[in-house]
């Protein structure tokens, strides 16, 4: 009985070790969807940084209601990733990019993106790339974006159609405005209903290194005798931009 109790204690122990870890310093995510390719892909697993900017009760989990606002609220910069709580339900964890901070104006007007009547600037890297979108592939026309901060990172959008022109979305007070890198294939603040504007309160933390990828549409991970096949090496502890 003895025995029980102290390995109970070492378990318990262990476990608010576990939660402090996640929710001050730490957390791994996974990659369910296609909406960040050709950066992220499905089964990429990633460390995501609690104290970039700072913590809200979406910092622990299940979202305790323990205090209003952030503590060591530290302001994110443009394209960052992003860990954030949907506003639809304050539960679905999402991650995209960031593009507009509060203030800013976003529209859409051909195709191209302007931020704060500005195009943002993107050159050609690929006319035939395939990414995925839910289960099928598509043809895209891959680019490299760099965002008035300097910020550069790869954008893809369809061929055969895309998001062509939008009315202004002006950010409001303490809120941001995100897009998936697969600009077609992707649920974000576009789309108001769904996801709009997310409030500060709502970020969960910054995604910062790629240190996992297996490929679950070849097998699962538990599938040892797939591993050559399936586990993307080469992505392993991969710094995220």
């Amino acid at each position: 009985m003895k025995w029980f109790i102290e390995n109970l204690k070492t378990l318990f122990y262990a476990l608010i070790i576990a939660v402090i870890i996640r929710s001050l310093l730490i957390q791994p995510f996974y990659i369910p969807s296609s909406s960040m390719e050709p950066n992220l892909l499905v089964g990429d697993r990633l460390f995501v940084t609690k104290l970039s900017y700072g913590y809200s009760r979406h910092s622990f989990p299940f979202s305790p209601p323990i205090f209003d606002g952030r503590i060591l609220n530290s302001k994110p910069s443009r394209g960052d990733i992003i860990v954030f709580k949907t506003p639809a339900d304050n539960r679905t964890d999402y991650i995209k990019r960031l593009v507009g901070l509060p203030g800013d104006v976003i529209q859409f007007i051909d195709g191209e993106i302007y931020l704060n009547n500005n195009q943002i600037f993107r050159t050609v890297i690929s006319k035939s790339d395939e990414l995925y979108c839910g289960p099928k592939k598509i043809e895209v026309i891959t680019y490299e974006e760099k965002l008035p901060n300097g910020k550069n990172y790869l954008a893809s959008y369809r061929k055969d159609y895309t998001f062509m022109n939008s009315e202004k979305y002006i950010v409001p007070e303490n809120h941001f405005f995100f897009l998936g890198d697969n600009r077609d294939c992707s649920k974000d603040s576009r789309f108001l209903d769904e996801v709009g504007y997310v409030h500060q309160n709502n970020l969960v933390g910054k995604a910062q290194i790629l240190f996992f990828s297996s490929d679950p549409r070849v097998a699962s991970i538990f599938n040892f005798t797939k591993w050559k096949n399936s586990i993307r090496f080469k992505r392993f502890f991969k710094k995220l931009i």
